[in-house]
């Protein structure tokens, strides 16, 4: 294991990085923002869906396309598709501790909203142990992996990218930290996302780039070996 005794700042996605990827947890997202679209546009949910997926591939997340595309408020949006039953996702015991453990300051950096990421991270016991939350809405609406809110969340949180340590389970979202001088983890499942855009899907064992310094499939036992 690398020498981590340089980094300051811990940077933790939300989803499929802070648990396990979990397809089935998330498909309720998935089909919440499908149900949306297909309200909002008026059409059938077939079409909705293909019109989300376009979106996620070409904009970074469904909501920025609606956004740049129909000039659609993103609130409705965000409260509707988080809106979801917490109770599938199995919380590792593990995690909290070895959070808890690291040296320097922590925090969560999501392309979903404020208040999802608070009730997620107290599902999972450790949203407390974080030093910030980064939502969306704290980007003007900007999603990774667009330079832009990376830029901002240093910005805000006064963090040296060359101290700093970010964990993901999508391959893009890492490129753009690693070039500012982050290290990168890459958090994979074997869950199964082929429904999703192949670029945006989060990654499997099998992912990597060359900007991904490492992988794992146990967050909290990948923390735990370094501290």
């Amino acid at each position: 294991m690398p020498d981590h005794a340089h980094i300051r700042h811990w940077v933790f996605d939300l989803d499929n990085t802070l648990y396990s990827g979990d397809a089935e947890f998330f498909k309720q997202i998935d089909k919440k923002m499908t149900t949306f679209i297909s309200d909002y546009l008026k059409l059938d949910p077939p079409d909705a869906r293909k019109v989300q997926k376009d979106y996620l591939a070409e904009y970074g997340t469904s909501l920025s396309g609606l956004m740049a595309v129909h000039g659609m408020d993103p609130a409705p949006f965000l409260e509707f598709v988080h809106d979801v039953d917490l109770s599938p996702l199995t919380p590792c015991p593990h995690l909290p501790s070895a959070i808890a453990a690291l040296p320097g300051k922590k925090y969560i950096f999501t392309n979903g909203s404020q208040a999802h990421a608070k009730n997620v991270g107290e599902h999972l016991g450790v949203y407390d142990l974080f030093d910030g939350v980064f939502g969306i809405e704290d980007v003007d609406y900007v999603p990774k992996p667009k330079r832009s809110p990376y830029i901002k969340f240093c910005d805000v949180f006064d963090i040296d990218p060359k101290a700093a340590i970010m964990f993901e389970d999508s391959v893009r979202n890492l490129e753009v930290p690693k070039y500012m001088g982050m290290s990168t983890v890459l958090v994979t499942s074997d869950a199964d996302w082929s429904h999703e855009p192949e670029h945006a899907r989060p990654a499997g064992p099998g992912s990597g780039a060359d900007w991904v310094d490492h992988m794992t499939g146990n967050l909290a036992g990948w923390l735990t070996s370094t501290t």
